[in-house]
């Protein structure tokens, strides 16, 4: 009989062990990861600064790097995971940084008169001036629009640039949840704002002279739009002018829809008016009704209920020309005739289905009296829009923060001491070309200049 001590065979030995080290690690490694969310939860920063600008959009950044170049401290504080994402997109990826020809008759509010002293002191050749500093190639387009030539990038590497020379503290992923204001009545010190975030690090706490409320609209959600800013302008006492979609694409139902689906991705250059406004710009069918350069000005004067009128022929009459048409090629069809100045399969469907003519009739068969009749509908084709498609894709937000509780040379609200509204949470909406970056650029500067 044999006897002593039992022994594993090494294999099994080595599995065991493996197998024992990998629990441990796997325990470490949950353990570790619950004491980070643990300390990310309750890690509290505290941050004391001159100046809190509240959003890293255009108004937000030129407002932070004109305010540091002064030598105050500033923090941006942007709740998205990245700045100037309205910047990143516009112009098709160029931005149209600005427009040469910036006057207050492009611009939208309740006091037409408010955007004058903040465009002049910061007009577009300020920018252009900043943009040539920075050997950012830019051309000019139609209209005194002007676009980069490589990317929409190098805006918005030039302003964090200029931010970082000045010691900005640019903070993204940081949502402020509270802000109070600190006036203590019994002494004479100048009060302070107290501000209460959310980051990703935990909580910060800041402490400011001064806050600008750059947070933008309700636009393009997908890109950081928000009420935030309105609801601060409410919290201390500022009223709001109604908000609603502007620069939009128009919704169609019924027989408009299908038209507009048939044609989806034709456009033509034509002249929509609505209420008292008219436009020269092309216009776009989409699968969901109208778009284009034309669709998206008039849109910011248009209501529910409202008809558009497109002029499919602008500057010239359509029934002058139809006329002579059939003076000079009698044999013509009314297709190949309209074909030269309009979209085929456009002519095609609209004088099926709008107007009810065979495409193929000759100039010859058909009266004077109808060709003037059809020449009236082709300049003036009167149609009603269904509805906008709200602010998922509307480039800006008409109306916002009442400018009569604004100083129009600051920008700091008159009974709220440095409390700013800058960009587009001000009830101030530029058409497009390049104008609401413009005026992002000039109230930026304006608050900057004197936070």
């Amino acid at each position: 009989m044999v006897t002593g001590r039992f022994k594993y065979p090494a294999a099994r030995t080595s599995s065991a062990l493996a197998l024992l080290f990998g629990l441990v690690v796997c325990l470490v490694f949950v353990l570790s990861a619950r004491i980070h969310r643990f300390r990310s939860d309750t890690l509290e920063e505290v941050l004391a600064v001159d100046v809190a600008v509240l959003g890293g959009g255009a108004a937000g950044l030129m407002c932070a790097m004109t305010a540091a170049a002064r030598g105050r401290t500033v923090v941006v504080l942007e709740r998205s995971n990245k700045l100037g994402k309205k910047i990143l997109m516009s112009g098709g990826g160029r931005c149209n940084f600005t427009n040469l020809v910036t006057e207050p008759e492009h611009y939208l509010s309740k006091n037409a008169y408010f955007c004058i002293s903040a465009l002049r002191r910061y007009p577009p050749s300020s920018f252009i001036d900043l943009v040539e500093r920075h050997n950012i190639a830019f051309e000019e387009r139609k209209h005194g629009q002007l676009f980069c030539l490589e990317s929409a990038s190098d805006i918005l590497d030039m302003l964090m640039l200029e931010c970082r020379g000045h010691d900005v503290s640019l903070r993204t992923r940081t949502e402020p949840l509270s802000l109070n204001y600190q006036d203590d009545q019994q002494t004479d010190e100048v009060g302070h704002y107290e501000l209460v975030c959310k980051s990703s690090e935990g909580t910060l706490k800041v402490k400011a002279d001064s806050v600008v409320v750059a947070t933008g609209a309700l636009s393009i959600p997908t890109l950081g739009g928000s009420d935030q800013g309105y609801q601060l302008a409410e919290q201390f006492g500022l009223a709001l002018v109604p908000r609603h979609p502007g620069l939009v694409p128009f919704m169609a139902t019924g027989q408009l829809k299908g038209f507009c689906e048939q044609l989806s991705g034709v456009s033509l250059p034509v002249t929509a008016s609505c209420n008292g406004q008219s436009f020269t710009e092309d216009l776009l069918f989409t699968h969901r009704g109208l778009s284009g350069p034309a669709i998206l000005q008039i849109s910011n004067y248009w209501s529910p209920g409202d008809a558009l009128t497109l002029d499919l022929l602008p500057e010239q009459s359509a029934s002058d020309l139809l006329v002579r048409s059939k003076r000079s090629q009698p044999s013509q069809t009314l297709l190949a005739c309209l074909s030269t100045h309009l979209p085929r399969s456009f002519v095609t469907l609209f004088l099926g289905e709008e107007v009810e003519i065979d495409p193929g009739r000759r100039l010859a068969d058909i009266r004077d009296s109808d060709l003037v009749s059809l020449g009236t509908q082709l300049n003036q084709w009167r149609l009603k829009p269904a509805a906008t498609e709200g602010y998922r894709t509307a480039e800006v937000t008409l109306g916002g923060v009442s400018t009569a509780g604004l100083n129009g040379k600051t920008l700091e609200a008159r009974h709220q001491p440095g409390l700013f509204f800058v960009g587009e949470v001000v009830d101030v909406s530029g058409h497009l070309g390049g104008f609401n970056f413009q005026w992002a650029w000039a109230s930026g500067f304006c608050a900057g200049e004197v936070v």
